[in-house]
């Protein structure tokens, strides 16, 4: 009897990751509620403003983000924080490349940018971080597998009144139109990624 309950145990600790909806490394997107969220959208063409990459901790998922600061919160928290709580999950087409070791490489990665102020323009610095950012770097720092390349900021729909306001609050008469810099709309229009729910 005893072998049999070990055997159990064994068998149920093995099939732990089969019972979770995601997986770690999983990209996830939302439209946020950020006084930024409109004008990113309007100049990405795109409904979504956010993003982060989720990983689990004991068996609860995390979305790692950059916010301000730089940081983690529980799934269910996210969600819940984007408009009308809706999200779509993206996970790498090759879903052989993510192995522990690079999983371990990409959560290294993201928790050493934790604490790191919020990047609001937008800079290719690591000194500080925004979302999509934090997203690209991991994958690219961490496993050298690039999801997208890098636009200068006068590549994107820079025209729109939202935009102009916010980067006229932003950077004055001083903007940075060679800037590289990468979308959430980027990341979720990546070739290399499939859509998981």
């Amino acid at each position: 009897m005893k072998i049999l309950t070990s055997l159990l145990v064994l068998l149920l600790l093995s099939f732990h990751g089969f019972g979770q909806k995601f997986k770690d490394g999983d990209l996830i997107f939302q439209s946020s509620y950020s006084q930024q969220s409109a004008a990113i959208e309007e100049a990405t063409n795109s409904p979504y403003s956010h993003c982060g990459i989720i990983f689990y901790e004991n068996g609860v998922p995390y979305v790692y983000e950059a916010v301000q600061p730089v940081g983690k919160r529980t799934l269910d928290d996210w969600i819940e924080s984007g408009v009308n709580e809706m999200y779509v999950v993206k996970r790498l087409k090759d879903t052989t490349i993510l192995g522990m070791i690079e999983i371990a490489a990409m959560k290294k990665y993201a928790v050493a940018q934790f604490g790191k102020n919020y990047d609001g323009v937008f800079h290719w610095s690591d000194k500080e971080m925004y979302c999509s950012e934090l997203v690209y770097k991991c994958y690219l720092n961490a496993c050298q597998i690039k999801l997208t390349t890098p636009l200068p900021l006068r590549d994107f729909n820079i025209d729109g009144p939202l935009v102009r306001k916010v980067m006229k609050q932003r950077y004055g008469n001083d903007i940075p139109y060679d800037e590289p810099m990468v979308s959430p709309d980027q990341l979720f229009k990546s070739p290399k990624l499939m859509t998981i729910n």
